[in-house]
C-alpha cells in the first residue's frame, strides 16, 4: 500500500468515499504479491494496481458494488475461473482480493494513527479481519489502537510476529482469517565516505528502495555535483558526530568506504554498539585485519568485530567502482532477505 500512499492521503483529505482492494493471498505465479493495493472511487477513478492489469476490471466491478452495499467481500481469481480467463489472468496463478469501503471516516482514530506512524517513521502493522469488522493497528512497540474484544491480544501477537518477518501475510487466529499488512520504517543505506564507489552505490540504493544517506567530512567529496542521482541526504560532517544522535535501528545498513581509520573507526565504535542489520567496510584483507586489531584494542569482543563484513561485498570478481558497488548491494540485499 506504500506505493499508493500519496493517493490515499489525497483521497481521504478530499472526503470522498472509495473502496480499497488488496491482494490478501496468492498461489502459483500470481502477478503481484500480498499487500498490493488499488483505490476505486464511485466515479470509477482508480489509483494503484493489484495485478498489473489482468484482473483490475473485474475488481472495479466488485468495488462499485461494495460501495453501494457498504459490505466488504473477498474475491478469488484463478486460471480455472472462467471470469478470470476473460479478464486475462492466464499466468498460471491465483489471487484472493479483499475489497472494502475505506475506513478513514468510520475509524478516524485508527486512520490518523496510521498516518502518524508513516509520517514519523514508526513501524506498525495493520490487521484486517476478513469479515465486516474495523481494522486493528499495532505499533512495533506493542501499542494497540482499536478493539477486537477477546481476539485483540492474540491478533496483536500474530501481527508483531509478521512484522519481525517484514512480510504481508494472511494468518489464522482462533479460527479467524486475518490479513496482516506491514508498515516498516524506510530501510536506510548509511554510506560513510563519498568517494567514487559511493556514486553508483547510491544509484543502486535508489533503484532498490533504500533511503540513502552519505556522510563524509571531506567537502571535496561530499558535493552534490558529483552525484548524477543524488542521495536523500549528503552530509559534509564527521560521521561519528552525526551518528551519536542518529536512529541506528534494525532497518539500517551501514557501508564504510573510506578505509581511513580517522573517519571509519569512530563510526564503527558507534555502529558496533547498535542493532543495525548490516555493517560492511571497504579494504583488503590486510586492511581489515589491522582494522580488527584496532577495534580489539579499543575493547570490542571478537563476536562484535565479526559483525563487520570485510572485505565488503559478495565475491563477483568486481574491479570497477560500479562492479564493487553492485557486489556491496548484492550483499546488503542478501542480508535484507535472509530468514529472521
Amino acid at each position: 500500500m506504500q506505493d499508493i500512499w500519496d493517493d490515499l492521503l489525497q483521497w481521504t483529505e478530499a472526503g470522498r468515499a472509495f473502496a480499497l482492494a488488496r491482494v490478501v493471498r496468492t498461489w502459483g505465479s500470481s502477478p503481484r504479491q500480498a499487500g498490493a493495493a488499488m483505490l476505486i472511487g464511485q466515479d470509477m477513478q482508480v489509483a494503484g494496481s493489484i495485478s498489473g492489469g489482468c484482473i483490475e476490471g473485474a475488481v472495479i466491478e466488485e468495488a462499485l458494488q461494495v460501495l453501494k452495499d457498504n459490505a466488504p467481500r473477498e474475491c478469488h481469481y484463478g486460471v480455472a475461473d472462467e471470469k478470470a480467463w476473460s479478464v486475462g489472468l492466464s499466468c498460471g496463478g491465483e489471487v484472493s482480493v479483499w475489497v472494502e469501503p475505506h475506513w478513514a471516516f468510520s475509524a478516524p482514530a485508527i486512520w490518523q494513527e496510521l498516518r502518524a506512524c508513516v509520517a514519523q517513521r514508526r513501524p506498525a502493522v495493520l490487521l484486517t479481519r476478513l469479515q465486516s469488522a474495523l481494522p486493528l493497528l499495532v505499533e512495533a512497540g506493542g501499542r494497540v489502537i482499536g478493539d477486537w474484544g477477546s481476539l485483540t491480544q492474540a491478533a496483536s501477537k500474530a501481527g508483531l510476529e509478521a512484522y519481525q518477518q517484514r512480510e504481508n501475510q494472511l494468518v489464522e487466529v482462533e479460527g479467524v482469517p486475518i490479513f496482516v499488512q506491514v508498515f516498516p520504517r524506510p530501510e536506510q543505506l548509511l554510506v560513510i565516505g563519498a568517494g567514487h564507489i559511493a556514486i553508483p552505490l547510491v544509484q543502486f540504493a535508489r533503484a532498490l528502495d533504500f533511503e540513502s544517506i552519505v556522510m563524509d567530512p571531506r567537502r571535496v567529496f561530499a558535493s552534490q555535483v558529483r552525484f548524477p542521482i543524488p542521495p536523500h541526504q549528503l552530509l559534509a560532517e564527521w560521521p561519528h558526530e552525526r551518528l551519536s544522535s542518529w536512529d541506528l535501528n534494525e532497518d539500517t545498513y551501514a557501508v564504510l568506504l573510506t578505509h581511513d581509520p580517522k573517519i571509519d573507526d569512530p563510526a564503527l565504535h558507534l555502529l558496533l554498539k547498535s542493532p543495525v542489520a548490516y555493517i560492511g567496510a571497504l579494504g583488503s584483507r590486510k586492511t581489515h585485519a589491522r582494522r580488527c586489531e584496532r577495534l580489539q584494542e579499543a575493547g570490542f569482543s571478537p563476536e562484535q568485530i565479526a559483525r563487520i563484513r570485510g572485505p565488503i561485498g559478495l565475491d563477483i570478481r568486481a574491479r570497477t567502482p560500479a562492479e564493487i558497488a553492485l557486489s556491496i548491494m548484492a550483499q546488503v540485499v542478501a542480508t535484507r532477505r535472509a530468514p529472521s
